[in-house]
């Protein structure tokens, strides 16, 4: 049955927690609406009664509001199988839908009455500890080291869905043992106590480009005017290298000149690259010779020096240090034309054109924080410096009697000869197993009233920070912490930090975890059956949806486009795992004149536009979905069926039964199709399986690793299905235009997936006000992935905590 789109979107009303409401200001119990009672009586209660009790529910003895208001969850299940045509089934009679808008609207006003007078509820969280990747990454913030320090930590605990949750995150003896390793291994890396050599790396001359087997391999290459159209002869030679930003970096050249004594023989050395201070103009350019210096653009002559040495024994060396800060890509060595253009082109042969540095290799916290200015006394130096990372390792301003503890123990360390260095070492220590560093407590006072209570600034710092991140808050954070403006401006926040890299976090962390899709790790498919599989083509699965997601944040596209959206990357093993042929999206096998794209090679990710290709779009059709909700040996249309309920419409089905077992343990025959359709012949497997397998079969073309097919075991595949309402389908293209269509579930999915997520809690009945009003706005501003991360930020759940 159609169901229109007014009762679709009134399908979940606003709810707040009833145990909350006031005594003085409660509405009494009334009878129920007799339109509501009628439409039980007629369509419900047959099945659903003390005697038959279908799927262990009873609806009989629901008659007035106070009943209905006990057991809200679920009426909120009800009311979805009802609006979205699973109930009553398909062999009963049909409701009309004036009867749904009746029963609809009597339900309706039972919740928004109970609403109207229930005070806000913030829900509880349990203070929660940084998980491993929190950890991680709040690390490599506060210090500067990238490493994984939490890969020894007991794995974190799933709730939810997701292993940020707080109800979940207990703490062991095994994770104290963990954490003072990690946090004396993470000190050694953030602070040196003796003086690292800087790296030297030599690049000699035969290795130089450019490259030819015509070189010789002699200790010294030459390079010269004997054949003045060859770059191999003529030079500039050069070399690619690799600097650090800041860092600074010393240039060495060993050379000598076969030219006659008495004879000026100059050499450039060349810095290439795109961001130079003063690049050298077309004048500056001709004064070089070589046949590929113009290859070399943009480039800076670093220095110019006369070569001296007539001999192998006696070559000289070149030495100089570069800017500080200044970038290069590439290293090069030219021979400086003579000034009398009739003297012929001296030989000049070269041992090696090396870099040296950064000159400073202490750490890079080290370095920024650990330099005692000149005018500046020691004490006052240390105390500063340890206010600003005590403040930014616990998140919020760091406390007097916090920061004289740990002045106190530098001063101890030095005063049993260690060095400074080695006291901030063991500070550092302290801090990262301080439970003020592992856990995020919410523990400002607003004083003692039981209502719920706004975050403090630096409360809400972290919040965001660590839902959109995963790490810790950045400087730009606590300054509008510290002038308490983050909350006037908390929407512009979330914009900026969604264009920022850091934001990947999101899709790793919420998208990877909401889709199931760390199940990927454990994926091992039968190798007789699928013998092309490997772990290059597994790692390529999770980066394309990784990549899919990603670019709907970046890029602010609607949420929508997670379901059909005609783009997504590729790399060459995962479009030949496709049969893919180009950026365009067309088949291997069939070769587009007008629009050909452009050949995916190697195993760089390529954007991959699918208008023509609708049955690889949005995120159902992708190898790590198709994979992870199959069977080793096979696809499983009951694992995608209920993937698609569950993950994306927020519906999903009961557990199995206990004593029913799985197919393949069966004495049924036939195709996969017709031993399911015998399975569901088993009332007590038909309720569940009548929703689950229809979706599942339309995605029968893929098999259990994503590939196309046609085919199963020689026999054509049908992928045609039908929704309890009666709509049919064929194929994934025609059931993804479907679910678009069940955009209200679809969003309210994702809404309260993201919103578990973002508070570290399920949802509860009492969020659901705020739920409705992150999807009214979402829906009004075209489902936009930025207003649906708005809209959850500024929600009361999100900014707001329980009081006392």
């Amino acid at each position: 049955m159609n169901v229109t789109k007014h009762l679709l979107s009134a399908l979940f009303i606003s709810c707040a927690s009833i145990q909350a409401q006031s005594a003085d200001k409660a509405p009494a119990p009334v009878e129920f609406s007799k339109s509501g009672f009628a439409f039980i009586e007629k369509h419900c209660v047959e099945c659903h009664c003390e005697k038959v009790k279908k799927s262990g529910v009873t609806l009989h003895q629901y008659k007035d509001e106070a009943s209905i208001l006990k057991d809200r969850t679920l009426w909120k299940t009800a009311m979805t199988m009802v609006l979205s045509g699973e109930m009553p089934p398909e062999k009963k009679p049909r409701p009309s839908i004036q009867e749904i808008d009746a029963f609809q609207k009597a339900i309706a006003s039972v919740f928004e009455r109970a609403d109207k007078f229930s005070k806000t509820s913030a829900g509880h969280v349990a203070m929660r500890r940084l998980n491993r990747v929190e950890y991680n990454n709040t690390v490599r913030e506060l210090l500067g080291v990238d490493f994984n320090a939490s890969e020894d930590f007991p794995a974190d605990e799933v709730g939810h869905g997701f292993d940020n949750i707080s109800d979940v995150q207990w703490i062991s003896p095994v994770h104290m043992e963990r954490y003072l390793a990690a946090a004396e291994s993470i000190a050694l890396r953030a602070v040196a106590l003796e003086a690292v050599k800087p790296p030297f790396r030599y690049h000699g001359g035969p290795n130089l480009e450019p490259a030819s087997p015509n070189v010789s391999q002699a200790k010294f290459r030459p390079i010269n005017g004997d054949k003045p159209t060859e770059a191999i002869w003529t030079g500039p030679l050069h070399t690619p290298v690799k600097m650090l930003p800041d860092g600074e970096y010393a240039i060495h050249v060993k050379l000598y000149t076969s030219a006659e004594t008495g004879k000026t023989v100059n050499v450039a050395v060349l810095g290439c690259g795109k961001d130079l201070p003063t690049p050298a103009s077309d004048a500056d350019a001709d004064t070089l010779f070589g046949v590929a210096v113009k290859n070399l653009r943009p480039f800076q002559i670093l220095k110019k020096a006369e070569v001296k040495a007539r001999s192998e024994q006696k070559a000289d060396g070149i030495y100089f240090k570069l800017p500080h800060g200044m970038m290069i890509d590439r290293l090069a060595l030219a021979i400086v034309k003579p000034a009398n253009k009739a003297d012929p082109i001296p030989h000049v042969f070269v041992e090696h054109l090396s870099t040296e540095g950064p000159m400073d290799t202490r750490p890079e916290f080290q370095k920024k924080n650990l330099s005692i200015p000149k005018d500046k006394k020691k004490d006052e130096f240390v105390r500063e410096m340890l206010t600003r990372f005590v403040g930014k390792a616990f998140r919020r301003p760091a406390k007097t009697e916090e920061v004289d503890r740990f002045v106190k123990a530098i001063e101890a360390a030095e005063k049993r000869g260690d060095s400074f260095e080695s006291g901030v070492q063991q500070v550092i220590q302290a801090v990262l197993v301080s439970p003020k560093f592992l856990f995020r407590p919410e523990l400002e006072s607003h004083g003692s009233t039981s209502d719920a209570q706004p975050l403090g600034e630096y409360e809400l710092a972290s919040r965001l920070s660590y839902f959109l991140w995963s790490s810790m808050p950045d400087d730009e954070l606590f300054v509008l912490a510290e002038k308490k403006q983050l909350t006037p401006n908390i929407e512009a926040q979330v914009r900026r930090m969604l264009k920022n890299p850091k934001s990947r976090a999101l899709t790793e962390n919420f998208a990877v975890q909401w889709l199931q899709l760390r199940r990927l790790n454990n994926l091992n498919p039968d190798a007789k059956v699928f013998p092309a599989f490997n772990p290059k083509l597994k790692t390529a699965m999770l980066e394309e949806t990784i990549l899919f997601i990603d670019a709907i944040v970046r890029e602010d596209r609607s949420v929508l486009d997670m379901i059909d959206g005609n783009f997504t990357y590729l790399n060459e093993p995962l479009a030949q795992h496709y049969k893919i042929g180009d950026t365009n999206g067309n088949p291997m096998w069939k070769k587009d004149a007008k629009n050909p794209g452009k050949a995916i090679k190697g195993f760089d990710f390529v954007r991959v536009d699918l208008t023509n290709n609708p049955e690889r779009s949005g995120l159902m059709t992708q190898a790590s979905i198709l994979a992870v909700t199959s069977n080793p040996t096979r696809t499983s249309p009951v694992k995608r069926g209920k993937w698609v309920l569950d993950q994306l419409l927020g519906t999903p089905p009961p557990p199995a039964p206990p004593d029913v077992p799985s197919l393949e343990k069966t004495e049924l025959k036939g195709t996969l199709r017709e031993r399911l359709t015998q399975h569901r012949a088993n009332p007590a497997c038909a309720n569940c399986h009548d929703r689950m397998d229809p979706i599942g079969f339309a995605f029968e073309n893929y098999d259990a690793l994503g590939a196309f097919r046609t085919k199963d075991s020689d026999k054509p595949i049908d992928p045609s299905g039908a929704f309890p309402n009666g709509q049919t389908f064929s194929g994934a293209a025609e059931l993804k235009a479907l679910l678009k269509k069940k955009k209200d579930l679809f969003s309210r999915c994702l809404s309260e997936k993201m919103l578990t997520y973002a508070l570290g809690r399920g949802v509860e009945v009492y969020d659901n006000t705020a739920v409705e009003r992150i999807m009214e706005a979402l829906g009004k501003d075209n489902f936009k992935f930025s207003t649906l991360v708005i809209e959850i930020v500024k929600s009361e759940p999100f900014r707001m905590r329980k009081g006392q």
